[in-house]
């Protein structure tokens, strides 16, 4: 089939882009076409809360991209969705993260569908975003309008999806983020970031927003138990809000000894060291759907210590693969001096193994495959 996603790709950078690439690596592998339609602007600079949305790294070379959207030109929507009705594409897989893309999307994927032989299925990161803003829903109903059917990464996201259309939709759990480079020595990783290899660490990855709950983190690393247990936090992720008051909390506890700090943006080339180092990977998240961060760490094999919100304890399994806590830094501190206790997690390597068997692509895009074009039909 000739199969298209529209999403972030490069040069633009981030999971999503990652995660297109990957996406279009797989349908190729499957013996489809694949072709990429990205944005040539994302966000505009003064909504975006990054240093920059852009990669150094190269471009893949085995993929077709064509980097062509704007996200908040009209006329643009309407050039672009002439120019992908024409290209007749059997299948087009739209990604949706958030409301602000609804507009754009909806528009072009009305165009789309005139030409009688498209199908269009959404993968849907978000429904209900985790941080409101005005207009959310009128612009996530404007996008759901021309589309045929869903794929929803946790089982939320389709409970909040039925709220708002009956269309075909089902639950494909994220695939793993397997293109980075492969795992290394804890002394190897600590030597090549700057860490001392005989520490305990605990690493808490990925852009840094309210939702994730690095705050929550910050009061874990001041729990005098944790502090007596010489564990330390990496922090690998580029702040994507104000830093000052995680700044101020640091400062407050006295944390600086305690945190080894890598606060901008982590190219993929870099991530294996950062997992490599640490002991465990944190989230302790306020609100979640999936995270993408739980599926790199299943590939380093690294055991995760996660909140009790949305589709985390799906993905991590108490007891087996890590622990699930609730949001709140008692609790999650006494998962981590849990998780340090000899054999906490019985068989945890093994577990591991065969939890990450379970999120291949293949089976993903078989999925996706099969809620497009039903074998009903």
């Amino acid at each position: 089939m000739d199969i298209a996603i529209i999403g972030p790709a490069h040069p633009l950078r981030g999971g999503l882009a990652t995660y297109d690439e990957r996406l279009a690596n797989e349908i190729q592998n499957h013996g489809h076409k694949a072709t990429i339609y990205s944005y040539s602007l994302q966000y505009p600079s003064f909504l975006f809360p990054g240093t920059t949305q852009y990669t150094d790294e190269p471009a893949p070379d085995n993929l077709t991209i064509h980097t062509i959207i704007n996200s908040v030109n009209p006329l643009n929507w309407i050039s672009c969705g002439k120019r992908i009705r024409k290209a007749k594409h059997d299948l087009i897989i739209v990604r949706y993260w958030l409301p602000f893309m609804g507009p754009a999307l909806g528009t072009i994927l009305r165009s789309v569908k005139k030409n009688k032989h498209t199908r269009i299925l959404c993968i849907a990161d978000n429904i209900i975003p985790h941080e409101k803003r005005p207009g959310d829903k009128p612009f996530t109903s404007y996008f759901l309008k021309p589309l045929d059917s869903f794929i929803t990464m946790s089982k939320d996201v389709l409970k909040d999806l039925r709220t708002l259309t009956d269309k075909p939709a089902r639950f494909s759990a994220h695939p793993l983020y397997d293109n980075f480079s492969p795992a290394i020595s804890k002394q190897d990783a600590c030597e090549k970031i700057g860490l001392k290899s005989d520490k305990k660490y605990l690493l808490f990855f990925g852009f840094i927003r309210k939702y994730k709950g690095l705050d929550i983190m910050l009061e874990v690393m001041n729990d005098e138990r944790i502090r007596q247990a010489g564990i330390k936090l990496i922090i690998a992720g580029e702040f994507y809000e104000d830093r000052k008051p995680y700044d101020d909390i640091i400062a407050q506890h006295n944390l600086k000894d305690s945190i080894e700090e890598f606060t901008e943006f982590i190219p993929n080339s870099e991530v294996h060291y950062y997992f490599s180092a640490a002991d465990v990977v944190v989230q302790p998240y306020k609100t979640a759907t999936q995270s993408g961060i739980t599926q790199v760490a299943y590939y380093f094999e690294k055991p995760m210590i996660v909140s009790n919100v949305g589709g985390l304890p799906e993905v991590v399994k108490d007891g087996s693969t890590g622990f699930v806590a609730e949001p709140n830094a008692k609790e999650i501190a006494d998962a981590i001096l849990k998780f340090y206790e000899p054999n906490s997690i019985p068989n945890l390597s093994e577990n591991l193994k065969t939890e990450k068997s379970k999120y291949s692509w293949d089976t993903f895009l078989n999925n996706l495959l099969d809620t497009a074009f039903p074998k009903s039909e």
